[in-house]
């Protein structure tokens, strides 16, 4: 039996909590003398080179974050404090970190980073979980070696599309000859029409993902995507492959070519990693590149188990991002990739951070007195410059900007034009975008003043091949569980997302019964008011 589902004695919870401990305190006298970065002087070549941290593939440049050396040091305090790299190990070591104490809840480890535990140095230490992971890439390695497949279905939603989705995107220079994909996680049936447009059904693999194998939207999507093959005379069978965990009413092999196994100690939105990104990865660009991406994420792992903040590059990111939080007193935090290949990759964090700490609560049910997770938005550099940098330049809130670069493009196709590339004006854009926001520009024309002092974090790379995504995805991934961390809040369920479902099948209850003729006015007499409001002189009677 694993390990993760062992009793555990939680150790961390008896430290000071947030809002009480005595670095917390200190922060808060702190961030009335936060450096203000605007002033001459402050922003100079010594404080970037002093203010840079290097790890995994990636250097995180902090200049321009409105700290100081005494802060850092409170930051670090404040990590120390709240043992947080203790609760990361406990996390890697498969202890069940998802939990509320004395309420009801998952009780579940979260042990994403076993999914790339394969390499020499372990992480994760427990056979049974590396065994339990290793088998199912073994079975992908198999299975795609040998399909003759040219076109992906893939069905999935939320946690089991946004980030892979995000992942493949990116990874289009690295794509096998003739390889297309087309996802498929809204419910809106135009969606699915116009994936069908086109497709050649007998040269389609249709993935449908779903952790509990019972998701609505995946699970009608699905039954639509069957019926377009049975259509025209083709097995269902043959052209379908699942990802779900094992006995859910998808582990079938009467009705899968394949099953691939998540487990419940993957989440959702931080199993990209698992066999939910190795179905895209393998199949749009071979089992080699998932093995190169899984690296990537192995090596930043092993920086999250360090101490010392600035070789702690999550670690690093989280203590900025709740500084920003909840000393500066900032709500929202724009992540701005200045590269097209990442163009999905903040609506992916958007969901791994705000799903795993738009939290209110605590770990034992406490309302918290303090703000938890920012609002994350953005959309990539230079795109973002023409659209909503007025706002971050000029604009009455203050947003923070995590911008993210590399060095080289992808193709390494490039043109000279004025006497530079489009690399180098990309790159200049980012450290040009950064240096506005902090130094900003005095002018006596009000409307052509900038105020400056507003803060950002540069994460730059050489170039984003399938490592260096690896590393960027599990730096995100341990950002967003420190913070939980530090917090001490939950990260790891979502409850929130649970009542608008019930209540939508409240109302497909109510659309069911009136196309058989059969409603009964006083069972939900909300939803059908709703059904007769929206649908104006209640046609939906007739459907």
């Amino acid at each position: 039996m694993p390990s993760y589902q062992e009793p555990w004695k939680k150790p961390f919870l008896s430290t000071p909590r947030f809002s009480d401990a005595k670095s917390t305190r200190t922060l808060e006298s702190l961030c009335k003398q936060a450096p203000d970065l605007s002033k001459p002087g402050v922003i100079t070549p010594e404080r970037i080179v002093s203010m840079t941290s290097r790890g995994a593939g990636l250097s995180l440049l902090y200049g321009f974050q409105r700290v100081d050396q005494p802060i850092l040091t409170a930051l670090q305090a404040l990590a120390d404090e709240r043992e947080v790299v203790g609760q990361m190990q406990a996390l890697f070591s498969g202890k069940p970190v998802n939990f509320i104490e004395g309420f009801d809840s998952e009780q579940r480890a979260a042990i994403h980073p076993a999914t790339r535990d394969i390499f020499e140095q372990e992480v994760v230490h427990d056979p049974a979980v590396r065994q339990l992971v290793e088998a199912e890439i073994q079975k992908l390695r198999s299975f795609f070696s040998e399909n003759t497949f040219d076109t992906l279905l893939f069905i999935g939603i939320g946690g089991s599309e946004l980030g892979p989705h995000a992942i493949l995107e990116a990874l289009k220079p690295y794509y096998l000859p003739s390889k297309k994909v087309h996802y498929l996680a809204n419910v809106d049936p135009d969606e699915m029409s116009v994936a069908l447009r086109g497709i050649d059904l007998t040269r389609t693999l249709v993935a449908v993902v779903s952790k509990s194998g019972t998701t609505l939207e995946t699970a009608t999507n699905e039954a639509r995507a069957r019926h377009a093959f049975e259509q025209i005379g083709l097995p269902s069978k043959a052209h379908f492959i699942a990802v779900t965990c094992p006995q859910t009413p998808m582990d079938d092999l009467t009705r899968y070519a394949a099953v691939f196994h998540l487990f419940d100690f993957i989440g959702g939105r931080f199993s990209t990693t698992s066999v939910v990104g190795g179905v895209l990865i393998s199949f749009l660009c071979g089992s080699n590149t998932f093995i190169e991406f899984l690296s990537g994420a192995n090596e930043m792992d092993r920086l999250a188990l360090r101490m010392d903040i600035r070789e702690n590059l999550p670690l690093l990111l989280a203590l900025l991002a709740v500084w920003n939080r909840n000393f500066l007193k900032l709500p929202t935090t724009a992540i701005v990739p200045y590269s097209s290949a990442l163009h999905r990759f903040t609506a992916h964090l958007q969901q791994c951070e705000m799903e795993s700490n738009g939290k209110c609560v605590d770990r034992f049910g406490h309302l918290v007195p303090f703000s938890t997770g920012p609002i994350i938005w953005g959309e990539p550099g230079t795109n973002a410059q023409h659209s909503f940098f007025q706002l971050l330049h000029q604009g009455s809130d203050i947003v923070p900007v995590e911008f993210i670069g590399f060095k080289e493009s992808q193709f390494k196709e490039d043109f000279l034009f004025k006497g530079t590339s489009s690399q180098d004006k990309l790159i200049a854009n980012l450290f040009a975008q950064a240096l506005a926001l902090a130094i900003g520009h005095i002018n006596e024309n009000p409307n052509k003043n900038f105020a400056g002092n507003r803060p950002s974090t540069i994460i730059l790379g050489k170039r984003l091949d399938a490592k260096t995504l690896g590393s960027l995805l599990a730096l995100y991934e341990h950002k967003v569980a420190f913070q939980g961390f530090l917090w001490g809040i939950n990260s790891f369920d979502q409850e929130g997302v649970q009542l608008g479902k019930l209540l939508a099948e409240q109302i497909l209850k109510v659309i069911r019964a009136r196309r058989s003729g059969q409603e009964d006015t006083t069972a939900n007499p909300v939803g059908g008011r709703l059904l007769d409001i929206l649908d104006d002189v209640t046609a939906l009677r007739g459907l």
